[in-house]
């Protein structure tokens, strides 16, 4: 059996050539890319669902698709998968058991990829770390006592450590984009409506939720986005399927681009010195590449936008409790939840109907106020977080201070959200690194719809400034026990 050392650090297109020229079998990768799992996962704790039988079987069997073979993992949030266990953080979903696939799940499997298990994720998805108290902590294998960031946590994980090339994800507030810029991975946010939530869902949270995927290449999420995009039959967001497939955009040159940047938020609030200097740095590479790029931000109601953001998330809080109690027949109790949980579910409870749609009606207002500013650009430039990954326990819930928590939630995803305000795509692209070895991404908004442009600029960085070579000291093959990264070429 060929070891995954040899394989961990190639890129899923890469893996899936090898697999159907036959130089590589989908039973032998399946296997090596189990041993990889159970050998490091310990120390990251990125995967607490296996489903490692399920893989072979799979791997031993007919398949097709542009992933045929390749390793894979599902974010323990939405992706259901029939038969197998869902928990999403929570002790409230102790023994749940799917009775179905997801449309996109199944997509997943019919685009070839094996899915070896499940990832770690917060209780409910809730916040911008991965630490819940149902499975534990996941590490960042850049440095373990820091946040692999949040709801992804657990996927961004595992792609970054080499356990597999790519995993899903999800994206409410920032939940791709967080984990990809902790962790050094490129994550795409597509626009709202792209991939399905389908069967059981259609519109979460006001369509602030999306679903994709956290990679290491821009042409591998690009290729998965081709496999998995398009509509369900009655979803309420229908959009324009891509004039080419994004694996084509990927290979595009982008053309004179017009991006415009800043380094604050609209909140005004200050940013640490490493993610302005990636920024700064990002900004330079693309006037080197021949870009027009100009500093501009548009002028909102950022008390507005954070007040309301929490308004619908809050609900989404309390729709998600109230929707597993539907389903399970189960009656929530604290005793089931986390402390910040509970409390967030309790606040749901004393607002009205009146008041989320009020929530709805605010950010649906400031959202055309930033497609205004995106309009008069093919790409705005902002860094991903306010911050380089924080230590385990940032996020914790103080019982003496209850606003903590949600302030710094609030506070560490102000770039991302807007995004999911406005259903606009975004990526977080791993440009920067800092003395300390560390990853700092560096965020790019889209207009709506405008995945093209996106996969355009990602692939001219990615060949500017590759960076495939930077490798965790956690990694496969790193031999590193944590502490300060040290990166390849």
């Amino acid at each position: 059996m060929t070891p995954w050392s040899e394989l961990a650090w190639l890129d899923a297109t890469e893996l899936a050539a090898r697999i159907a020229h036959r130089e590589l079998s989908a039973p032998e990768v399946t296997d090596a890319a189990v041993a990889a799992i159970e050998q490091h996962n310990p120390a990251l704790n990125a995967v607490i669902a296996p489903l490692y039988e399920r893989a072979r079987g799979k791997a031993a069997g007919l398949l097709s698709g542009p992933f045929a073979g390749v390793p894979f993992l599902l974010k323990d949030l939405l992706a259901e998968l029939a038969g197998t266990p869902l928990n999403e953080g929570t002790a409230f979903l102790d023994g749940y058991v799917s009775p179905h696939d997801s449309e996109l799940a199944a997509r997943f499997e019919r685009a070839g990829l094996i899915v070896l298990g499940k990832t770690n994720t917060p209780e409910l998805a809730l916040l911008p770390t991965t630490e819940p108290r149902r499975f534990g902590a996941t590490h960042n294998p850049w440095n373990p006592a820091l946040t692999t960031g949040g709801s992804s946590g657990g996927s961004a994980a595992a792609v970054a450590a080499g356990l597999v090339p790519m995993a899903h994800a999800n994206d409410g507030g920032g939940s791709i984009r967080i984990p990809a810029s902790c962790c050094g991975l490129f994550g795409l946010k597509p626009t709202r409506g792209r991939n399905p939530l389908g069967p059981d869902y259609g519109d979460l949270a006001g369509g602030l939720i999306c679903e994709h995927a956290v990679t290491r290449s821009v042409r591998d999420s690009a290729a998965l986005l081709d496999a998995t995009a398009g509509p369900l039959r009655g979803d309420p967001y229908v959009i324009s399927p891509p004039a080419q497939p994004y694996s084509e955009e990927a290979r595009t040159a982008p053309g004179r681009l017009r991006i415009a940047f800043s380094t604050a938020p609209v909140t005004g609030l200050p940013v640490h010195a490493d993610c302005v200097a990636a920024v700064k740095e990002a900004a330079r590479l693309c006037e080197e590449l021949g870009h027009e790029v100009s500093e501009a931000a548009p002028r909102l109601d950022a008390e507005l936008l954070v007040r309301r953001f929490g308004h619908v998330w809050t609900a989404m809080l309390g729709w998600a409790i109230r929707d597993w109690a539907r389903r399970t027949g189960r009656e929530p109790r604290e005793a089931n939840f986390e402390p910040a949980t509970w409390r967030g579910y309790e606040v749901h409870n004393r607002r009205t109907p009146a008041d989320y749609l009020l929530a709805l009606q605010d950010l649906q207002r400031l959202a055309r106020e930033i497609a205004a500013f995106c309009a008069g650009y093919d790409l705005w430039l902002t860094p991903t977080l306010r911050q380089p990954p924080m230590p385990l326990g940032y996020f914790d819930h103080d019982p003496a201070e209850p606003q903590r928590s949600p302030e710094r939630q609030g506070e560490y995803s102000h770039f991302t959200l807007l995004a999911n305000v406005t259903g606009q795509p975004a990526m977080s692209v791993p440009l920067h690194w800092n003395a300390e070895g560390l990853p700092i991404g560096v965020h790019f908004m889209a207009g709506f719809g405008r995945e093209a442009v996106l996969f355009r600029l990602a692939g001219q960085l990615e060949q500017a400034r590759p960076w495939a070579g930077h490798r965790p000291p956690l990694g496969v093959g790193q031999g590193g026990q944590g502490g300060s990264a040290a990166t390849g070429a």
